[in-house]
């Protein structure tokens, strides 16, 4: 978009403040995402949300805005300035809307920017971890006590294993004779898996595990850092709705613990990196041993084995489905994805035993 129109957008919302310069970032690959400096003393994260794959767009800014309010007066007690690094801040439209909707089908949302903030795009040390696990810890426990009936559910059956499996179970039956074949040391892995990884989909279906609010995206560059690499505040909260503590737990740990990237080809170089996995959950554990139930507890190893499996099912069922969801470089490229995480998963029950000390 040209600054003429961001300039526009901008000023549809209630900022009191005159518009400087905007730059764009890059780091989501979903929303398209602004920094709006202005003359005041506070600048602005300018966000159009891609309605295309959140098809409830009013309802997401909705869930942002109401479990930010809830965290805010949770911590009330701390100094304005302290506050404002601590929680999303989100500015109203001059109509009081909590959202802009401009015509054409896009939704624009407005939030302070957290002045003095970090993101770490990867994990390269284990004090990093240990404040990431605390982190989002923090932000399950202050919401322990909110209302998830409230929440839209954003992206349905998003982590949901039995839909997933039958996705997967739809493109065994649809591929290529080629692709299956290609394919056949990790469907047969999906077969050896497959009664382990339906256990928390089915204690969650049974009651056993509560529902809670999540935040369902929980890779380490969604939440911010200090220059001194303390943790200040859980962000990108669009895919916020009720679902499982593990899912979190399970997918912070997913993208944390992986020594390479998930599409690296080498796979000697894909171990799970287990001194991450003790930081985080360390971190993680301070702030939810005295809120998690004792079933939630137990499974907490299984939900990062879980979570690395459903990546792997993904990738696997899309490059089965000729490559219809993910973009590709090359036409192997979801293959090599799906091999790159039942690796991780090899090299994680390796090490699953001590996992489970770390409870």
């Amino acid at each position: 978009m040209n600054k003429k129109q961001i300039i526009e957008i901008f000023n549809f919302f209630d900022h009191r403040h005159k518009y400087q310069s905007v730059e764009e970032l890059v780091s989501g690959h979903i929303n398209d995402t602004y920094l709006v400096r202005t003359n005041g003393d506070e600048d602005y994260i300018l966000q159009r949300i891609n309605h295309t794959v959140f098809k409830d767009v009013p309802g997401l800014v909705n869930n942002k805005v109401i479990v930010s309010q809830h965290i805010k007066s949770k911590l009330s007690h701390l100094p304005h300035a302290q506050l404002r690094k601590k929680v999303l801040c989100f500015v109203k439209t001059k109509e009081s809307g909590l959202y802009y909707y401009k015509s054409g089908g896009n939704y624009w949302n407005l939030m302070i920017y957290i002045k003095d903030s970090y993101t770490h795009e990867v994990v390269q040390d284990e004090k990093i971890a240990y404040e990431g696990g605390k982190l989002l810890g923090e932000f399950l426990n202050l919401t322990d006590d909110f209302d998830n009936s409230k929440l839209t559910e954003v992206i349905p059956n998003f982590h949901d294993m039995s839909f997933r499996y039958q996705q997967y179970v739809r493109a065994i039956q649809c591929a290529s004779k080629e692709r299956v074949i290609k394919a056949i040391d990790y469907t047969n892995e999906v077969s050896r898996l497959k009664e382990e990884m339906h256990i928390l989909q089915n204690l969650k279906e049974s009651g056993k595990i509560p529902l809670r609010v999540t935040h369902n995206d929980t890779k380490i560059s969604n939440t911010l850092f200090d220059k001194d690499g303390h943790g200040l505040c859980v962000i990108d909260t669009d895919t916020v709705m009720p679902g499982i503590v593990h899912y979190d737990f399970g997918d912070a740990i997913r993208t944390i613990c992986n020594t390479v990237a998930e599409d690296a080809q080498d796979l000697s170089k894909v171990t799970f990196n287990l001194d991450y996995y003790k930081a985080y959950t360390k971190g993680f554990l301070e702030q939810m041993q005295d809120v998690l139930t004792p079933i939630e507890l137990k499974y907490l190893p299984l939900a990062a084995k879980t979570m690395i499996f459903i990546m792997a099912l993904r990738f696997l069922t899309d490059y089965l489905n000729n490559d219809v969801y993910y973009k590709i470089k090359y036409p192997e490229h979801n293959l090599d994805r799906a091999k790159n995480q039942f690796k991780l998963i090899k090299s994680l029950e390796e090490q699953y035993d001590k996992m489970e000390i770390v409870l």
